[in-house]
């Protein structure tokens, strides 16, 4: 498997685009981004190595569950308070950015904007209905881009959840584009009731790999926004069923399988709780994560990006609570205590609906991936030391009671 996936990097990618990868995210990016954390937490200070950045609310679909206000007025960062949010992060370590939406190149000036930073790797969050060949052929240029793509089930699926027609071919053609330009391209996927058989199955992953895609990501539905389906939400079987799916795909097939909700010994974690990584809306709100739409702080910050990250109590008392209560997603398990403290902080609802409060206090608890005694260590040893040295819970859950 381990020469196999070799063989695939090198064949199928631009072997710059290759080094740009080792380069700006496993090592700047990841490693080195990581190690500063590090060394800030033994000083108490919390400035995330990851960030991600919802750089406009604008959407061409409208999916179920989705809780940016896509159906509102247009509303994205300006390019210069985009581009000096990146440059200030830089000074704190952080080379690699997550993009998100809404749909991100509605932004016009996306790739214009992150070309301004060659020594960063972005990872955009799209639909890919709108990479045309020349826009994945300026990716392949810059370098410095990987498309992580959604593909939310079959055709009939697809449409009903993302509220479109012929969603899949549209989205096929965008992968399409990004794999015969050569790049590091992803396919991600919201696992859910209504397309869990389609998705978690070695069919689908040996269709991706076919079809040149290098790396796939699947993330648990969350039933929250101003219409939360609860009916879609995973049962506590299908989550252990798609955790033992992950990690015996990751030790078996050719392609990269992320997660970002576990240890390397299969503990539950939240990349929130633990510090490593935080959000920011398309208004400039700092946000514990993108579904949390709350906050105090912005990147407009007259102590500028730093200060607003290490000295919000707001931001602070989130990941206390947060490890306090579970390993897991609080929003699912503790929806009131996390509408309490944000109460509490008088924190603004982030939201153009103005609704966020009423959402928070409408749900009804919910299983995480926080799921003890039926952890589920990894197999792949290359996952398992980079997760054990890099992707940790940082101790931060040590104070809760066995």
């Amino acid at each position: 498997m381990y020469f196999a996936m070799a063989k695939r990097l090198l064949l199928e990618t631009d072997k710059r685009l290759l080094w740009k990868i080792a380069w700006n995210f496993g090592l700047k990016g990841g490693m080195l981004a990581v190690q500063k954390h590090k060394k800030r937490l033994k000083k108490g200070e919390y400035f995330p190595p990851f960030l991600y950045i919802s750089v406009i609310n604008s959407c061409n679909l409208q999916c179920q569950g989705c809780w940016v206000d896509v159906k509102a007025k247009q509303h994205k960062i300006d390019r210069q308070r985009f581009s000096k949010m990146i440059s200030e992060a830089k000074e704190m370590g952080n080379y690699f950015f997550g993009i998100l939406g809404g749909e991100p190149f509605m932004y016009r000036d996306l790739l214009s904007v992150l070309g301004e930073h060659p020594d960063c790797y972005f990872q955009i969050f799209t639909n890919g209905q709108l990479i045309t060949d020349d826009m994945a052929k300026e990716m392949r240029r810059m370098g410095n881009v990987t498309p992580l793509i959604s593909v939310e089930g079959n055709d009939d699926v697809s449409n009903v959840r993302r509220g479109g027609e012929d969603v899949n071919n549209r989205t096929f053609e965008g992968i399409k584009n990004c794999v015969k330009n050569k790049l590091f391209t992803g396919v991600c996927s919201s696992i859910c009731s209504t397309n869990f058989d389609d998705m978690v199955n070695e069919e689908w992953v040996d269709k991706l790999i076919k079809l040149g895609v290098m790396y796939m990501w699947f993330h648990g539905y969350r039933p929250i926004g101003p219409d939360p389906n609860e009916d879609m939400a995973l049962s506590t079987d299908q989550q252990r069923q798609i955790r033992q799916f992950v990690v015996d795909t990751r030790a078996k097939k050719p392609i990269a399988f992320i997660d970002a909700y576990y240890d390397h010994d299969g503990q539950a974690l939240c990349p929130a709780a633990t510090g490593i990584s935080h959000h920011i809306s398309p208004y400039g709100d700092i946000e514990p994560c993108p579904i949390i739409q709350f906050a105090k702080e912005s990147i407009d910050d007259e102590r500028g990006l730093k200060a607003a990250f290490i000295e919000s109590a707001f931001l602070k008392d989130f990941r206390d609570l947060a490890t306090e209560k579970t390993r897991g997603c609080i929003v699912l398990e503790h929806p009131d205590l996390l509408k309490e403290l944000a109460e509490k902080h008088g924190a603004r609802d982030t939201t153009m609906r103005n609704t966020a409060y009423e959402e928070l206090g409408a749900l009804s608890p919910k299983k995480s991936q926080h799921d003890p005694g039926f952890e589920i260590p990894e197999k792949n040893l290359v996952y398992k030391l980079s997760k054990k040295l890099f992707f940790n819970d940082f101790g931060v859950y040590a104070k809760q009671k066995k």
